[in-house]
């Protein structure tokens, strides 16, 4: 009986130290981030992303340093490689989950990095993925605030091109404000980011 209640107290022990680790990892990387320190952060992301299996968040956020980095990268090369890390992180979590809004919302994220950084190349050729993978995260959540202003934020981005009426897409704008008013990340390290872009297209709405 003894025996069996080491082995099990040693088993809890295990668990414990194992989270404190990833913990104690994501903490750090999100600090390196917060500093500026872009690469260092996607590749601390990455060691625990190997390490730690069962959460999509260490992947996740790989993607999302290096594509959030893309949109302000002049140099083609650079910018591809970054977009290039930041879906092969977010294709790992993906086939694993296909059920995660959070993803979809990210994978368009993605997509409209590629549109930006060439609008006459890729924009024929991502728009429609783009709304695609808004349509598959609103189908999962449709309440998910990064979604439902995302989906808004391209549309009104691209309305000068398409002439489509931008009043429903900053009444969908009002919304996700709203939404990320009520939002309730489920671990301290979720997604929890958009709304200060989300206030910025906001105002520009009200102009």
């Amino acid at each position: 009986m003894t025996k069996i209640i080491t082995i099990i107290t040693l088993f809890i022990c295990s668990l414990l130290s194992a989270q404190t680790q990833f913990e104690q990892g994501m903490g750090k990387a999100f600090g390196l981030w917060k500093e500026g320190k872009n690469t260092e952060a996607s590749a601390l992301f990455e060691r625990i992303a190997a390490a730690e299996k069962t959460s999509y968040l260490p992947n996740y956020y790989v993607a999302l340093i290096n594509t959030t980095s893309a949109f302000s990268e002049k140099d083609k090369t650079k910018l591809n490689l970054m977009l290039t890390k930041a879906q092969d992180a977010l294709d790992i979590e993906l086939i694993k989950d296909q059920n995660n809004a959070e993803l979809y919302a990210l994978q368009a994220l993605i997509y409209t990095a590629w549109v930006v950084a060439d609008p006459m190349t890729n924009g024929m050729k991502y728009s429609a993925k783009v709304m695609e993978a808004y349509a598959k995260g609103k189908a999962i959540d449709p309440n998910n605030p990064r979604i439902v202003f995302g989906e808004a934020d391209y549309q009104i981005g691209g309305a000068k091109w398409s002439g489509v009426d931008t009043k429903p897409l900053c009444a969908q704008v009002d919304k996700a404000v709203e939404l990320f008013a009520t939002f309730k990340p489920e671990t301290p390290f979720s997604p929890k980011w958009g709304l200060e872009r989300a206030l910025e297209v906001q105002k520009n709405c009200k102009k």
